[in-house]
């Protein structure tokens, strides 16, 4: 059995843009990194799925989290704010996978979507489970998305594969979209919202294909991100 979680953190630079309430409840950006990184520390989860990481957020991981492996993507696409300086050394942007340390891991393959250069995937061979953390756009574009993530989760035959991610989509579009063969996690009735005011209250999902998925559970990340948290277990 693998503890993992998925949770999008909320660059900075999109935070400004789309004028998220983060942005108003943190307005110092280096202390809300040091917030979500705290939290992440404190965490037991042995994989955790991270989108939208800035550079700074990325840096601040890496320095504090010495009992995981990082595994990091950066996007080709740098996010540009629309109003005023950015509030980041390094406004970069990437998917992260940490591993806990006493697990194996190597990757596998890393990309950015052919047709959105700031969505992609990340895969990485855990213990003889390939996961995959992705971010998924949220229009039309899913479609051919979510197509290349099955095709990345049917490249280790005989292994069972986990995704992990913000899919900007319900549960039944992800799974109809993923195809035969893969099962997207329920959250219980009564489950937090993963992105709160979002049309479609549980876009962030737990997916596998030849394994067990249970658990799920929706946590509150008390104002960090425009996201809550959603962990679960999955057994091979």
């Amino acid at each position: 059995m693998i503890s993992i979680a998925t949770w999008n953190v909320l660059h900075r630079v999109h935070a400004e843009n789309w004028d998220e309430d983060v942005v108003r409840r943190w307005p110092d950006e280096s202390k809300r990194i040091a917030a979500v990184t705290e939290l992440l520390a404190a965490r037991t989860e042995q994989v955790t799925a991270l989108q939208e990481v800035s550079g700074d957020q990325l840096a601040s991981l890496r320095l504090a989290l010495t009992d995981r492996t990082v595994h990091a993507f950066r996007y080709p696409r740098v996010p540009k704010p629309r109003n005023g300086p950015c509030a980041l050394r390094d406004p970069e942007e990437y998917l992260v996978l940490l591993i806990d340390s006493d697990l194996p891991s190597q990757e596998i393959t890393a990309e950015a979507f052919e047709d959105d250069p700031g969505k992609g995937a990340l895969a990485v061979e855990v213990a003889g489970t390939l996961v995959v953390a992705t971010h998924v756009s949220g229009n039309r574009r899913r479609t051919g998305q979510l197509a290349r993530l099955a095709e990345l989760a049917n490249t280790a035959p005989g292994h069972p594969a986990v995704l992990l991610g913000d899919f900007n989509a319900s549960r039944a579009t992800v799974a109809s979209g993923l195809g035969p063969g893969f099962v997207v996690a329920g959250h219980p009735p009564n489950a937090l919202p993963t992105r709160p005011g979002s049309a479609s209250t549980s876009i962030d999902h737990v997916v596998v294909r030849g394994a067990e998925v249970g658990g799920a559970v929706v946590e509150d990340v008390d104002g960090l991100s425009d996201h809550n948290l959603v962990r679960a277990t999955v057994t091979r």
